[in-house]
């Protein structure tokens, strides 16, 4: 059993690839898929579909689902609904659980082991290796979780916290990259990433950071200056202390030694606060 839950949601079983087209009952293989192993109520599939004002028939059509669910399963994987209806997609007290196989791969698990190996070996201060795997993780991301299902509670939710954990990550990958004086590479990449998250303060001292260590102390200073403008103007907000602080080590000429103290303490704050993103998706 192969699924793939970043993206496109997928799942083949004996090479086939056979599950609903139909939005609903996608939703509720989703929200079994990410809960594998665990039971999932049936109160917790219907506000997934519904919300908070399910139809009185909310019940029934659920059933409707599971049982077009397991059609499906037994049409991959070449088992009779019976068999599929005890061993596989199983009725439970108060709602059902998917038993995945145990051989089952899935890119989400890839993922965490990923995340996890290059964890380790920046705790060893291999940072090579480490952002080696954290790119390897990240070139599984085909996009949000689930992209082409209506999410309801659960699941915006779960994908809320990957695409928080993929974009700690990213950090975490431009961090080592400075770390290992590969500036120039990580410019192209950074202004790449505002460019979508342009009010993203941790990113901003890193491409500013990344500049001066370039030699384009300038456009550093015109980096802050841009992300200045666009926060005073559509936010209403001035950029957080860290930020003002290092144009101003910029402008002093104390370039170096605040970048790798901004980067030394970077670099401690994600292995405390990522490590705990991570943790939660295992």
């Amino acid at each position: 059993m192969e699924i793939q839950f970043m993206g496109q949601l997928s799942l083949r079983w004996n090479g086939s690839e056979k599950i609903p087209s139909a939005g609903k009952p996608r939703t509720v293989l989703a929200l079994l898929l990410l809960n594998e192993k665990r039971p999932v109520t049936t109160g917790s599939l219907i506000t997934e579909l519904w919300g908070e004002n399910p139809p009185r028939s909310a019940l029934t059509t659920l059933q409707t689902y599971i049982l077009q669910l397991r059609k499906c399963l037994a049409a991959m994987s070449g088992q009779g609904l019976a068999r599929i209806s005890s061993n596989t997609l199983v009725t439970w007290p108060c709602g059902y659980l998917l038993r995945v196989s145990e051989d089952a791969t899935s890119d989400l698990a890839e993922f965490r082991r990923l995340t996890g190996a290059g964890r380790s070996a920046e705790r060893e201060g291999d940072i090579v290796t480490a952002v080696s795997h954290f790119r390897e993780a990240l070139g599984l991301w085909r996009g949000p979780l689930f992209a082409d299902i209506e999410h309801g509670p659960v699941l915006r939710a779960e994908a809320v916290r990957l695409e928080e954990c993929r974009l700690s990550l990213i950090e975490r990958c431009v961090e080592g990259d400075l770390i290992l004086g590969r500036h120039r590479e990580a410019v192209s990449e950074l202004s790449a990433l505002i460019a979508q998250y342009p009010y993203h303060e941790e990113l901003t001292a890193q491409l500013m950071i990344a500049l001066v260590r370039s030699g384009r102390r300038q456009d550093a200073l015109a980096v802050f200056r841009n992300l200045r403008e666009r926060m005073v103007e559509d936010l209403g907000l001035e950029p957080g202390g860290r930020l003002h602080r290092l144009q101003y080590d910029i402008l002093s000429g104390d370039v170096e030694e605040s970048g790798r103290r901004s980067g030394s303490a970077h670099a401690t704050q994600l292995r405390g606060a990522q490590g705990a993103d991570f943790a939660a998706l295992t």
